[in-house]
């Protein structure tokens, strides 16, 4: 049953929309410890929108051209990362606050790339 709708704030700031659900009477269901374990009925609150953008980006990526996106992902982008960790024993960014974190990464990027270039180049 439809109990009403309200504001859900995340732990980044952004507020969403939802509606509240009330199961009437588990009280009497055989089911019920399966199901909850609060005191009183089921209660949810359900994000449409959240679920509308879900199924849109579920159907882009079982699409023709996600597939193929999908499928360039571990060969052009998780090797590179693998390498990095493993090769240049990369596993956590040393320095603090996003700025410094996105030159560090980008210096690990040219080395990669430089790296790349000596091997073609020999």
């Amino acid at each position: 049953m439809h109990t009403g709708q309200g504001e859900r704030k995340s732990r980044n700031g952004f507020i969403s929309q939802v509606d509240y659900y009330e199961a009437k009477r588990c009280e009497g269901c055989p089911l019920r410890g399966m199901c909850h374990k609060s005191t009183g009925n089921k209660k949810i609150e359900i994000n449409h929108k959240l679920n509308e953008y879900r199924a849109k980006a579920r159907e882009m990526l079982t699409s023709e051209r996600g597939l193929f996106h999908r499928s360039k992902r571990p060969v052009e982008v998780e090797a590179v990362f693998g390498q990095l960790k493993s090769n240049n024993k990369f596993s956590r960014f040393t320095l603090r606050k996003m700025d410094k974190v996105n030159i560090e990464f980008g210096l690990m990027s040219i080395g990669h790339n430089l790296r790349k270039l000596a091997k073609k180049a020999s």
